[in-house]
């Protein structure tokens, strides 16, 4: 009967796919957006649904990326305030939370800083250059000595949440000055939250010490710690956490940039963080808030789900009318209709997640 294949036609339509599925996922960008959290795409939407590995970087991300100096060890020859003016000049030209905040000290201690020349920056390890002619090299402890070609010396004993920040002096270690960056308040009930949310996995990498990381992050409960990393070696992790399923990186600094490329969801601390994190991140925390995560993990979820509640009845309801259609049931100007009120049904059911409504929030 063509009459009955027309109708059945008219109401095999896959529009509730095609509508279904962005018009929730679009209203779950919209969503994030409105608790701070900036994803780029329906993509990283879908992803971090699906996030099986959590990759954090510890300074900025885990810790409140505040440091702040506790003490300064000398070498013989060397003065406090000399090391701090050196170590501070060079610094100007860095983006780290670390010599950010030695610039900050050395200000609010009221001493003159001047302007580099030759400066070169490894990022994540330190930078090299020279302050009133001297040669200079802010970093870390290895990173020093290699740049400096000079010998290790006995490093000073710190807390937990504490780093040490190496200055050597033409060619010279001078001595050390400690920072202290705490755990953020709300890490271990994030963290704890985050494996309820779905996380299997939850791991550290940084470029710190060993023994920096394992102290400050005692009783969160990781499944590794990966310590004294570059940029590249983040990547390398990145990639090898993989095997486990889609990884997200979190980070907050330029060092981050290429893991959190690098990852299948790159979250950037972007409140204080560098810019160079957020362009390579595919999500954007706009609020300096860590559980912010879980805030977008869950409505990625019950977006993804609302999509597909909303595909399955689509499509389900247009398959009965197919078949009302093929038996007589439905004419063709009847199916049209139908059809028609199905799709508004599918749009205003995706809509729902306009209305999500986070435990995190």
């Amino acid at each position: 009967d063509p009459i009955r294949s027309v109708a059945v036609l008219v109401v095999a339509t896959p529009c509730p796919l095609i509508l279904a599925v962005p018009v929730a996922l679009v209203a779950g960008l919209s969503r994030s957006a409105h608790f701070g959290v900036l994803v780029k795409g329906a993509g990283p939407l879908e992803n971090m649904a699906r996030i099986v590995t959590l990759v954090l970087d510890k300074t900025g991300t885990l810790t409140d990326g505040r440091p702040q100096i506790t003490s300064i060890h000398l070498q013989p020859g060397f003065s406090e305030d000399e090391i701090l003016r050196l170590a501070a000049s060079l610094d100007q030209v860095s983006k780290h939370p670390m010599a950010q905040a030695l610039v900050l000290a050395a200000q609010e201690r009221g001493i003159d800083l001047v302007l580099p020349t030759d400066v070169s920056e490894l990022a994540g390890d330190g930078v090299a250059g020279r302050v009133d002619g001297r040669s200079v090299i802010v970093g870390g402890h290895s990173f020093v000595a290699r740049q400096a070609d000079a010998k290790l010396i006995e490093m000073p004993g710190t807390e937990a949440g504490a780093a040490l920040v190496a200055v050597a002096i033409d060619g010279t270690i001078a001595g050390y000055i400690v920072m202290a960056d705490p755990l953020r308040g709300d890490v271990a009930s994030t963290l704890k939250g985050l494996r309820k949310d779905g996380v299997r996995r939850i791991v550290l990498a940084t470029g710190d010490r060993a023994a920096v990381a394992r102290r400050i992050t005692k009783g969160l409960g990781l499944d590794a710690i990966y310590c004294e990393l570059s940029p590249d070696q983040k990547v390398l992790t990145v990639l090898s956490e993989r095997k486990y399923g889609l990884v997200m990186m979190v980070g907050d600094g330029v060092n981050d940039a290429p893991a959190l490329a690098a990852a299948d969801v790159g979250v950037a601390m972007g409140a204080r963080g560098a810019a160079a994190s957020a362009e390579a991140a595919d999500i954007v925390l706009l609020v300096d808030r860590i559980d912010r995560l879980r805030t977008g993990i869950e409505i990625a979820k019950r977006s993804r789900r609302i999509a597909v509640e909303s595909v399955v009845a689509g499509i389900g309801l247009s398959v009965i009318a197919m078949i009302a259609a093929a038996f007589g049931y439905l004419s063709p100007v009847q199916g049209a209709l139908l059809q028609e009120v199905i799709d508004v049904a599918v749009i205003l059911n995706a809509l729902r997640a306009l209305k999500i409504s986070p435990a995190i929030g």
